[in-house]
């Protein structure tokens, strides 16, 4: 029995299909966030040992597709045993993209700081961690606050591969729809406004703040 499927029905499925766009989004933005730190602090650390490792790690997620990560977290997993949804492992995979990337973007700002700000730091006699805490991460915050929410955009397009695994986001479902109505043109072209509305105010507000910052400076 063929279902016919109006333009509603299209935007409405499109629409749900959305929030878990956007919650997958939040989650791996979030905890990449975390994870990134930890990669940060353990990045610009004194221990040579953490230095390589850390490097290791960004050069890897960096130089991967996002494909390639997502299939070895969904398909390897289950090869050694372990039951993995393609929700987990979407949001696993994404975690770990972005935790790469931020850790980077983060070192990068921290790098950014003028070098007079430690040597002025040691001169107070404050300890590695003093000069992190009072002086070194409050101005790289500063600095990190509009590449940050830039990349978002990155996170939230980087969605899309997820759909590969079989998790029902925006573009699984706009393929789906696609395949059900034969109205690929339509349907895809939904998809990206879709993705137009989610990623375009998060570009502006991007841009916003680093001339609000560059000025400020």
């Amino acid at each position: 029995m063929l279902v016919q499927f109006t333009t509603w029905d299209i935007v409405r499925n499109l629409l749900d299909a959305a929030k878990w766009t956007l919650a997958l989004s939040l989650i791996a933005f979030v905890l990449g966030g975390l994870v990134g730190l930890a990669i940060l602090f353990a990045r610009i650390s004194k221990h040579r040992a953490l230095q390589a490792a850390t490097k290791a790690y960004i050069e890897v997620f960096q130089g991967t597709p996002l494909l390639m990560q997502l299939f070895i977290v969904f398909f390897g997993l289950s090869l050694a045993g372990i039951d993995v949804s393609p929700w987990l492992a979407a949001a696993a995979g994404l975690t770990l993209f972005t935790s790469a990337y931020l850790a980077e973007i983060w070192r990068g700002c921290v790098d950014a700081v003028p070098k007079g700000q430690w040597e002025a730091s040691a001169t107070l006699a404050l300890s590695y961690t003093q000069q992190m805490r009072h002086v070194i991460l409050p101005q790289a915050l500063r600095i990190a606050i509009a590449p940050t929410v830039g990349f978002s955009v990155q996170v939230v397009k980087g969605t899309a591969v997820t759909s590969i695994i079989g998790f029902t986001e925006l573009t699984k479902t706009g393929s789906m729809l696609a395949n059900a109505t034969f109205e690929p043109f339509v349907v895809f072209g939904l998809v990206a406004a879709g993705y137009f509305a989610l990623c375009y105010p998060l570009s502006l507000y991007a841009k916003r703040l680093e001339r609000k910052f560059h000025v400020a400076r």
